[in-house]
């Protein structure tokens, strides 16, 4: 560690070497000296950590919101479509695994669903041009998509993303 820094050389050191950084931030809080502490910089990192988890939840939207779209749009066969299956409840699981620990972040993550659908629109259209996929590019779109070839708003509910099965449609009538 550094034996004696400046605020100046301290803020400097925040884009040169982070891990330092952070150690000499918290060896002037625990010794009290707050005047020397780089605020500024400590302040966003203590933002970054908050919107960490929140970030973790849009993702798990995104796929959501793909795989949902996917299901609903493009499934081709009987076959197609398990995989989707499997990451749509892997994704409920995570998003409800960090609502259980961070309750605040179901009321952030409800007002962030354009975003994930924004990223989802995104994993779409890189999903078509996948050379696999390219043949269902031009069967649905004759071309490949853009982000005009999707709902310009999501077309899911926050519920529907936490709860939406539509594999389960007419399986309550099967008795096998």
């Amino acid at each position: 560690m550094i034996t004696q820094i400046n605020k100046e050389e301290l803020k400097k050191l925040y884009d040169k070497d982070f891990v330092l950084w952070v150690e000499e931030n918290l060896k002037l809080l625990k010794d009290k000296q707050f005047d020397l502490v780089d605020w500024e910089h400590l302040l966003q990192e203590i933002e970054d950590m908050g919107n960490r988890h929140l970030d973790s939840v849009v993702s798990f939207m995104a796929v959501i919101l793909e795989h949902l779209y996917k299901w609903e749009n493009f499934r081709e066969n009987e076959k197609m479509g398990n995989g989707w299956i499997r990451s749509i409840n892997n994704g409920r699981v995570e998003m409800l695994r960090l609502f259980d620990r961070y309750p605040s972040l179901r009321v952030k993550s409800y007002n962030e669903i354009e975003y994930a659908w924004k990223d989802a629109v995104r994993r779409l259209i890189k999903w078509f041009e996948d050379p696999e996929n390219i043949r269902l590019a031009k069967k649905y779109f004759d071309r490949l998509p853009t982000e005009k070839d999707f709902p310009g708003k999501c077309p899911y509910t926050f519920e529907q993303i936490l709860d939406y099965e539509p594999w389960l449609k007419g399986l309550e009538d099967y008795e096998g």
